[in-house]
């Protein structure tokens, strides 16, 4: 069974002062917080009901994503 550490995770300052974690490779696995590591605390239950979902549907959950960091110079 895959676990979040499986995962790329990306965790960004958002608009309004909070911020947000999220698994690009899996639709939905997203969470907010005040800080980044509240936000990544959340997502940790986010992806454990995700995980439930897939599991109750007998589908497996997807492979991770390959992320490409672009130089903006």
């Amino acid at each position: 069974m895959k676990s979040l550490q499986d995962y790329t995770i990306v965790t960004r300052p958002d608009d309004n002062g909070t911020f947000v974690a999220y698994v690009p490779a899996i639709p939905g696995c997203h969470a907010w917080g005040q800080t980044s590591d509240e936000a990544r605390a959340e997502l940790v239950y986010v992806f454990e009901m995700i995980q439930e979902e897939y599991a109750e549907q007998g589908r497996s959950l997807p492979g991770d994503v390959e992320l490409v960091i672009a130089n903006a110079s």
